[in-house]
């Protein structure tokens, strides 16, 4: 099964966006639906979709939840809570018995927003986390290589959480610059219960001019570290229409795992978040 493991569905008629703070926010300023990702996704052979959360908002969580139980593609959702919430692990529960509650396969914050770097070092978020593992959830790390040190800290510590690596940790492709993010990616990779997207680089890269040759080898650096069988795709749309469209991306990728073998393509492509995200046992459910 073909699965894009990362992308966003959000309707501004319901809610704001607070991180579409600037004009540069402009281009994807509207309603995103799943009908309208489904001839995108056949257009590439992909069955399924883990949808993730584009808000701190509960509310969002159980409507994408709701799509979930009502779509044949959305196989599993990464929603949002409050780590810090001492009544967290009752959140999960409630959050798994709403209609659709069964596709709730992890939990993601934007760590990279918090204006403390070591937030993640700290001991009501630690705790937060550790709930996250006794529900037997996953968990999606949106970070910068300024977070990074205190990343590999969490997952370090907490051996029994699985965690997600999103957008390979934000790589800074437009500057061309290596480190310290290679040496950090190699650093988290060390942690066997880590996870890596390789999705969002072309919005890291210079929107209007990028070129494959930019982005391969960051993407290189993602599959020799964590090995194939730990790093799964994601387009990141619609956020990735900022610099590349659906078609652009997937082709790319493509390009990304052009010297992998059938099976290690496959797993990139879908058997990694498969197993990851249990999305097969949540279908069923």
């Amino acid at each position: 099964m073909r699965v894009d493991a990362h992308h966003h569905l959000w309707d501004l008629s319901r809610r704001e966006q607070p991180w579409m703070d600037a004009p540069w926010a402009d281009p994807i300023r509207r309603t995103y639906r799943v009908d309208e990702l489904a001839p995108r996704l056949d257009a590439h052979g992909i069955q399924a979709t883990v949808v993730v959360q584009a808000c701190s908002s509960y509310e969002e969580t159980e409507e994408l939840l709701a799509l979930a139980g009502k779509s044949d593609r959305i196989a599993g959702v990464v929603g949002w809570a409050d780590l810090t919430d001492a009544r967290l692990a009752e959140r999960l529960a409630r959050l798994a018995a709403v209609p659709g509650g069964g596709h709730l396969a992890g939990i993601r914050h934007q760590v990279q927003d918090e204006p403390d770097p070591q937030w993640l070092r700290r001991p009501d978020v630690r705790h937060g986390l550790a709930r996250i593992a006794e529900a037997g959830l996953v968990y999606d790390l949106l970070v910068t290589p300024r977070e990074l040190p205190a990343a590999i800290n969490a997952v370090r510590d907490l051996p029994e959480l699985v965690f997600v690596l999103d957008h390979a940790a934000k790589p800074p492709i437009a500057r061309g610059d290596r480190q310290p993010w290679a040496g950090l990616i190699t650093e988290l990779s060390g942690a066997p219960n880590v996870h890596c997207k390789l999705s969002g680089l072309v919005t890291e890269a210079d929107w209007r001019s990028w070129t494959a040759e930019q982005i391969l080898p960051y993407a290189q650096h993602v599959l020799d570290s964590f090995g194939p069988d730990r790093v799964m795709y994601g387009s990141d749309w619609p956020v990735c229409t900022l610099a590349a469209s659906y078609d652009e991306v997937a082709t790319l990728t493509e390009r990304c795992l052009a010297g992998l073998s059938r099976r290690e393509r496959a797993a990139v492509l879908g058997g990694t978040a498969t197993r990851v995200y249990g999305l097969g046992r949540r279908a069923s459910a």
